[in-house]
């Protein structure tokens, strides 16, 4: 079983950055897709980004390609989500999960962090 446990959020204005960090424990995380997803008050939960357990593969939201990136560090047991140009509408509670069988649905994802919360102002 894999514990995510998620940090880096905050409030950033328009234009700014942040880096979302998951730390992940257990010995199989490489095997493990590695997914983003967000979910604003009443919408929701959405896919962001994922990568593959080796790092070779990734994709992302239409919303967010071009300006966020994932990656991940195996040796730390850790997966980041770089975000940058953030708009208002990036705004959210972002979340960290690990599946062994899928990628964009969350239905394929069997764990998840505890959330962390971006708010982008205007």
């Amino acid at each position: 079983q894999v514990q995510l446990v998620e940090s880096g959020g905050g409030l950033v204005q328009a234009g700014g950055s942040l880096r979302l960090s998951c730390a992940a424990s257990g010995r199989t995380f490489s095997r493990y897709v590695m997914g983003w997803f967000r979910q604003a008050p009443g919408k929701e939960r959405e896919f962001v980004a994922a990568i593959s357990w080796a790092g070779g593969r990734t994709n992302y939201a239409d919303s967010v390609k071009g300006r966020f990136s994932i990656s991940r560090d195996n040796a730390k047991n850790t997966v980041y989500l770089q975000m940058n140009s953030l708009k208002p509408e990036d705004t959210a509670v972002y979340y960290c999960a690990a599946s062994n069988a899928g990628w964009e649905s969350a239905l394929a994802y069997d764990y998840w962090g505890q959330g962390t919360q971006v708010t982008v102002s205007s």
